[in-house]
């Protein structure tokens, strides 16, 4: 409608900055900014640098030491048969995909491979009844285990401690940043407090 005063506005905000203002001249720029400006470029190389050669270098050790774990299950783990000792317990959902996730712990006996007989507790589906045989991996020892890592388990570890390396470069390298841009802002804070002890007296006048 004609004459309607329009609403108040707010103020506008400070223009962005430029992506390149701290190598730029600018009367407002002070040399904490440039500082500040090169560490962080510093630590972003460094981080590209570093992060994928840590990765590296911990997931290639990480893959040769789940290796050696893997032959070492793979030597003095097997399969055997185990005989059920009681009756597991059946499942609230007779049928149900979840029921063929589920396993319950349940006393079995095992022979080992010296012929000694072994109790043990293993994982075993849900409603066998006592007697049931079932095939379990166990360790030299007889006692119920993992089966070994497989190949695909030691890659899948081994890439993992690989990214948690690089992730944890990264993170290093933005504390790096974070901090030394706190002490920055500390001293920027310091040098104003400085400045401004010197000038308020020439503002001021004696009452």
């Amino acid at each position: 409608m004609a004459g309607t005063v329009p609403a108040p506005q707010p103020p506008p905000g400070p223009p962005p900055r430029p992506l390149f203002w701290p190598w730029r001249a600018n009367p407002l720029r002070r040399r904490t900014d440039t500082a500040r400006a090169w560490l962080g470029l510093g630590v972003l190389l460094a981080v590209l640098a570093v992060a994928p050669l840590a990765g590296a270098l911990v997931g290639d050790a990480a893959h040769r030491h789940y290796q050696d774990v893997a032959r070492h299950q793979q030597q003095t783990r097997h399969l055997a048969d185990a005989t059920l000792l009681h009756d597991a317990p059946r499942h609230p959902e007779p049928g149900s995909d979840e029921e063929k996730k589920t396993r319950y712990p349940v006393e079995v006996r095992v022979v080992t491979r010296e012929g000694r007989t072994r109790t043990t507790r293993a994982e075993v589906a849900p409603g066998l009844t006592a007697d049931s045989i079932v095939t379990i991996w166990v360790d030299s020892d007889g006692e119920a285990t993992d089966a070994p890592l497989t190949g695909k388990e030691v890659r899948s570890r081994a890439a993992g401690w690989a990214l948690l390396t690089a992730i944890g470069v990264a993170l290093a390298g933005a504390a790096v940043h974070a901090v030394t841009g706190f002490v920055l802002h500390r001293r920027n804070l310091a040098r104003w407090a400085a400045a401004w002890a010197e000038t308020a007296p020439r503002w001021t006048t004696p009452t």
